[in-house]
């Protein structure tokens, strides 16, 4: 409504200085650069503003040119029952359907024994990449000389970590050579209990990395080519195959049939029929990759939500968890499903590096406040939790896949969204939801309906 047609204005030149701005100076640049109506865009990016300047203020600080907050939609699952306790999961997600599909495979599963979940591994992974122009006969002596000394240089990063039962585990050498000329590894694992553990991780390889260069410097067994060690970087790295969880349902097949809808298109009354059906539907994403990104997708709906409501970095439990969904060399379905002796069984096992101390964790309001609804769960717990959610999205929507088809439920719900875009008024929502309880949703019958409403 307000952005301008590329077509019609012309671009602006690069901007100088835009970081020195302030927020208000910053705004105005952009709506007089990119808006026929720069008064209204104005007012809309501070609509958006917090009242209280502290809390605004906050926000301001969390990332760079802040000009504006961003709102998505924080909702509620309720009736996780997880290991024998209660969850309410807050989930933070603009997508229609997901938190209620959540919630009804939670409110499904809590009366046939719940989500049972365990920590396999909680190990975290970083790396110095450095050159190093020599043989691995000669580096690998010189690092088993070196390695207490590498973990010694970090003692006054890893001392109040180490206090709490966590800190570096082992350090490795590795050749890349083959693969790259003089390419080499410092290959590092951790464990960071409560945090995440990204600044940790980092400082902590910074340092052996500078470790390494001085110590290689002095090393008389090399030449002065293989002392001149070349640091490439030191980064953690987000795939975390040794952080896994496991979620895990079962119950007997019969009890599967419980509340299927009867007589419509596509439904299965009988829950061995349907078990069946869903296990033939989670093979497919095991074995076709095209299937099995939009399989992982929704059981994403269901992790992102939660690792976003408690401040945690989606992005890098995105990037980690697709990477193990191609260990194997194949991209392929995370979660896993069979039938034994009339007992239905469904379980996923996922990477998920998470934390619930520092970071936005004790920093943004509404983070607190999911963490406390959680019942302050410590790192391992809410690993558990987030892949109880991610397990119960897949199910639900597989058993939607299987029965009633995707489109009836999520289309319903799309239903709201599309009458807030025109702007429908309470007499044309009341007319229009009665129109639909028993017809298919699509964008076009909605739109149709309204302009005859409106006529």
């Amino acid at each position: 409504m307000y952005l301008c047609s590329l077509k019609k204005m012309r671009m602006p030149q690069a901007v100088s200085g835009f970081s020195k701005l302030s927020k208000e100076e910053k705004i105005q640049w952009i709506a007089q650069t990119y808006f026929h109506t720069p008064e209204e865009a104005e007012k809309i990016f501070k609509q958006y503003w917090n009242q209280d300047a502290k809390l605004q203020q906050l926000h301001d600080e969390f990332i760079e040119n802040t000009i504006t907050n961003f709102y998505l939609p924080m909702g509620i699952a309720p009736n996780f029952n997880i290991n024998g306790t209660y969850y309410s999961v807050p989930m933070v997600i603009e997508e229609s359907s997901v938190v209620a599909a959540a919630a009804k495979a939670a409110k499904f599963w809590s009366t046939r024994g719940g989500f049972k979940t365990k920590v396999i591994a909680t190990e975290k992974i970083g790396q110095v990449h450095f050159l190093f122009r020599g043989s691995i006969e000669k580096l690998q002596p010189f690092f088993d000389k070196i390695k207490p000394q590498l973990v010694e240089d970090t003692e006054p990063i890893t001392r109040n970590m180490n206090k709490r039962g966590g800190g570096i585990l082992d350090i490795e050498l590795r050749d890349k050579s083959a693969e790259l000329a003089h390419y080499f590894q410092l290959h590092v694992t951790f464990n960071t209990k409560d945090s995440m553990g990204a600044n940790f991780i980092n400082s902590c390889l910074e340092q052996m990395a500078k470790t390494l260069c001085r110590l290689a410097a002095e090393e008389p067994t090399f030449t002065e080519t293989e002392k001149a060690i070349t640091i490439v970087m030191s980064i953690l790295s987000n795939y975390v195959p040794n952080c896994v969880v496991r979620a895990e349902v079962s119950c007997p097949v019969a009890d599967l049939a419980e509340n299927l809808p009867p007589g419509r298109p596509g439904a299965i009354v009988d829950g061995h029929a349907f078990a069946e059906k869903f296990v033939q539907a989670v093979t497919i994403a095991e074995i076709e990759p095209f299937r099995a990104v939009t399989h992982n997708k929704g059981i994403m709906n269901g992790i992102d939500a939660v690792v976003l409501a408690t401040g945690n970095d989606f992005r890098a439990v995105e990037a980690g968890i697709h990477a193990y969904a191609s260990r194997n060399g194949k991209y392929s379905s995370l979660s896993h499903a069979k039938i034994e002796n009339d007992l239905f069984t469904f379980w996923m096992d996922v990477p998920l590096a998470l934390g619930t101390v520092g970071g936005l964790t004790s920093l943004h309001p509404l983070v607190k406040l999911a963490l406390e609804i959680l019942g302050k769960p410590t790192a391992q717990e809410l690993m558990q939790i987030v892949a109880a959610t991610g397990l119960a999205q897949n199910f639900a929507a597989l058993r939607s896949l299987t029965t009633t088809g995707i489109q009836e439920g999520h289309m319903k719900m799309h239903l709201n969204n599309i009458l807030n875009q025109y702007q429908a008024t309470a007499e044309e929502r009341k007319a229009i939801h009665a129109h639909f309880a028993e017809q298919t949703v699509t964008h076009a019958s909605v739109v149709e309906l309204i302009e005859q409403l409106r006529k």
